[in-house]
């Protein structure tokens, strides 16, 4: 099963971004634009290519889920990335611990909207969700990377 609950920390990442961002619209874009621009930075992969692509859209759920279920005026979300051996893990932090991201319904449904976990679960090779503290909560996506951006480490 690709969601898991709760997950210990991923081995130590050869690189690491983290970002604290607004809790709004114009913050869940900047996440998204910032993962892409990062991951390229890595890997010297191209804007347009599927791996980035791929990487937005997870990016976008994850941050469109923060500000919309996870947050409480005047807090921020965190967007943090990780390069690891063969894989970019995306966590997004946000303030309201005591609401969990449901597992993702088995049939589409009629509804309008509430399918993003359903494209993490499509897109990403494992996700899930994290409580380190009392005030936060962490949603997380691995997916996996080739090319240049594999690490031999």
């Amino acid at each position: 099963m690709k969601h898991e609950t709760i997950t210990p920390e991923p081995s130590s990442p050869a690189q690491e971004f983290v970002l604290q961002l607004s809790s709004t619209r114009r913050g869940a874009r900047l996440a998204r634009t910032l993962a892409v621009q990062q991951l390229t930075e890595w890997c010297g992969l191209p804007y347009e290519s599927d791996t980035a692509r791929s990487v937005a859209l997870v990016t976008a759920e994850l941050a469109s889920n923060a500000i919309t279920h996870g947050h409480l005026p005047g807090r921020d979300f965190r967007l943090t990335l990780l390069l690891l051996p063969h894989a970019v893990r995306i966590e997004v932090t946000d303030t309201r611990p005591d609401r969990l991201p449901p597992k993702p319904p088995l049939a589409p449904t009629d509804a309008t909207s509430g399918r993003g976990l359903l494209l993490i679960e499509a897109y990403a090779n494992r996700w899930g969700c994290s409580i380190r503290d009392a005030y936060t909560k962490t949603v997380w996506a691995e997916m996996a990377i080739t090319g240049p951006c594999e690490l031999s480490q």
